[in-house]
């Protein structure tokens, strides 16, 4: 099986309680992170990896990621009208030419494994990416998911983005216990979904970048209700490890947690201090803020 990666799968159907009020109306993969959604990240490190065909897994009532990525024709008139060439770039750009959307409805939230499952007839049969937005990923150099696809490719095994955690926030993540790593990978011997801190295999937790093999379609289907009620992708995930190798990959950057509300305050921070035009003015405006608190400003 050629392991060239050219769809991702971006499950969006969850409905932003941690965020109330705001996602009231606002979904909060549109909740920007400076002048950004956080989808658009996530986007572009699909795009970077070589992905051409985006499945974005909704809810009947979330319509605002897809007019995002729709074209918005009297916009680019105005803009155009006005000469803003600029601005009218920046619009054109949130989806290349050559990558096209496309939006299947998941109809009851039924867990993360079920909104994948609900991707397999645009997936087919290859291999494909499940990027969580909520996961943002901060690097210099290339994205975390163009690190993996890489792995994928030279090894024909799906790969898994995994980090360590204290070990007594295990109860939050799925948890990997591995072979010896060589360099940054290393093949996944078992994973457990959200095991107590004494019950973990590892402090390795799944962070949300995948590169699976289409096999695990069949191995979700067949997999009962697990934690929580919901049909569980850790759990197809182990039934994969049975059959096919599947590797965890330490990938290079730093991972944000937006899924939480002091995550997705250290990714605006580091995204505005490492903004070409708004640096400067960013780090003027924390010192000023420290001062003002009170806070002695530490190098």
């Amino acid at each position: 099986m050629s392991f060239r990666l050219r769809k991702a799968v971006f499950p969006v159907a969850g409905l932003g309680t941690r965020f109330l009020p705001a996602t009231k109306t606002v979904p909060k993969e549109m909740l920007p992170i400076v002048d950004r959604p956080l989808i658009q990240y996530a986007v572009d490190e699909a795009i970077e990896a070589g992905c051409d065909t985006l499945v974005f897994i909704t809810n009947r009532y979330k319509h605002a990621v897809a007019d995002y990525f729709d074209k918005a024709y009297e916009l680019e008139q105005k803009l155009e009208k006005a000469g803003k060439t600029e601005l009218l770039d920046v619009v054109r750009s949130v989806l290349p030419s050559h990558v096209r959307a496309i939006f299947v409805t998941q109809a009851e939230a039924l867990g993360l494994g079920h909104a994948v499952l609900c991707a397999r007839a645009v997936v087919g049969d290859e291999p494909f990416a499940v990027l969580l937005p909520d996961d943002l990923i901060w690097n210099r150099g290339p994205g975390a998911l163009r690190q993996m696809a890489e792995v994928a490719a030279g090894t024909s095994a799906s790969v898994i983005a995994v980090q360590e955690v204290p070990r007594e926030q295990s109860g939050s993540y799925g948890i990997v216990a591995t072979e010896p790593f060589e360099g940054r990978q290393a093949r996944i011997s078992a994973i457990v979904e959200k095991p107590p801190p004494e019950a973990a295999p590892s402090n390795l937790a799944v962070v949300g970048r995948y590169i699976l093999t289409p096999r695990v379609f069949d191995l979700i289907e067949s997999t009962p209700p697990g934690r929580g009620g919901e049909i569980q992708l850790t759990d197809a995930i182990a039934a994969l490890l049975e059959e096919q190798r599947v590797l965890a990959y330490h990938f290079q950057g730093t991972r944000f947690d937006c899924g939480s509300h002091i995550g997705l305050i250290e990714a605006t921070i580091r995204f505005a201090l490492d903004h070409e035009k708004l640096s400067e003015p960013a780090r003027r405006a924390m010192h000023a803020a420290l001062h003002e608190l009170g806070v002695r400003d530490e190098p």
